[in-house]
């Protein structure tokens, strides 16, 4: 693109950024000038939702070597960080609430004491010129979804995670080097110790009589439900953001799901089990999602609740760093008496 000034050749594109580093977000058309006609960078897009932290400093939180995608698989990404609490507000993507959290590459980035050798000070964000406005209008925003014959598909850094990386076996250990940037020894241990005992699980349910299973071959933290579908329970709360709940215990949780630990449609995981008997705030209600695995548009009609604070903290998916919002039904939640933060405020979360 002529009007995009290119990222200074003295510029590392390879930071090998750590967890706690202050980084600037380059200016809109230094970003632009790394991105190819679909607006991406090694398949990983540069979304419009984006564009209001170019100039910014922020600190990185977590090294986003290894996501998972919408089909569970764990992937290897590389030259990828996350930013404190940066996520997508689905406003270039028809409204979607899932609150993502971005993916950051080094190259659209700049550690904040080179910005100082370069420019003498740490410039904030500037408006976008006519030409960097005409290639978003041209390029970015077309690129966030597309027509197919079963209707607008959308596209997005969640959608496209299959494309900006690759799949991560198990054994691989040198991912597990990589962990210890984000996470801590401790953790990094019983995650491979779950994880060996859930390959078991797997392994044993399908060749074992079922006297021979632990837990009837269910993978830990042991979810099973019992219902039909179709016949699961429902509880309305209305509960708004801001409002504070308890959830559940586990026990109370597992006796509203089906054979397939859904509740009208909704799972319940492992990852949500860490927050069992907990108290946090409504971060919102959430009506519209894109599904990762096909970029379809989910107007969801039912009761769907995301807390703040609570995310995935990849226990039992490899210790994946994307950290998603659970979804919550009102029937995992105990309301608790007392007036709502003001705008659903909550105490900050790392990440979240």
């Amino acid at each position: 693109m002529s009007t995009a000034t290119a990222v200074s050749s003295s510029a590392p594109q390879i930071l090998d950024l750590k967890p706690g580093e202050l980084v600037r977000v380059r200016s809109a058309p230094e970003i632009f000038a790394t991105l190819d006609e679909r607006g991406t960078l090694e398949g990983l897009p540069f979304m419009p939702e984006m564009l209001k932290f170019c100039g910014r400093s922020l600190p990185v939180t977590q090294r986003a070597d290894k996501p998972c995608a919408g089909d569970g698989v764990v992937r290897r990404m590389h030259n990828a960080v996350h930013l404190q609490n940066v996520r997508c507000d689905g406003s270039a993507h028809d409204g979607c609430q899932a609150a993502c959290l971005m993916f950051w590459k080094e190259a659209w980035l700049e550690r904040i004491e080179d910005v100082g050798a370069r420019n003498g000070n740490g410039a904030g964000p500037h408006p976008l010129g006519v030409e960097e406005q005409s290639y978003v209008d041209r390029v970015l925003h077309p690129a966030t979804r597309e027509e197919t014959d079963a209707g607008t598909r959308y596209r997005c850094q969640a959608t496209d995670i299959t494309n900006a990386s690759k799949p991560l076996r198990f054994r691989q250990a040198d991912q597990y080097v990589r962990d210890l940037q984000n996470w801590s020894v401790r953790k990094i241990l019983r995650g491979l110790v779950i994880e060996v005992f859930n390959l078991w699980q797997a392994f044993s349910k399908r060749r074992l009589p079922k006297a021979l299973l632990v837990a009837g071959g269910n993978p830990y933290p042991f979810i099973s439900g019992k219902l039909n579908k179709g016949e699961t329970p429902s509880r309305k709360l209305d509960l708004r953001p801001g409002d504070l709940v308890r959830i559940k215990s586990k026990e109370e949780i597992v006796a509203t799901l089906d054979k397939t630990n859904h509740n009208r449609g909704l799972s319940f995981d492992g990852e949500m089990s860490n927050y069992c008997g907990r108290t946090a705030r409504v971060r919102a209600r959430v009506n519209r999602l894109i599904d990762e695995s096909t970029g379809e548009i989910i107007d969801i009609k039912s009761d769907c609740i995301i807390l703040e604070g609570v995310v995935c903290l990849g226990d039992y998916h490899r210790f994946c760093t994307r950290a998603i919002y659970p979804y919550w039904r009102e029937i995992w939640l105990d309301k608790i008496d007392g007036p709502p933060l003001e705008n659903g405020a909550s105490a900050p979360c790392a990440g979240c």
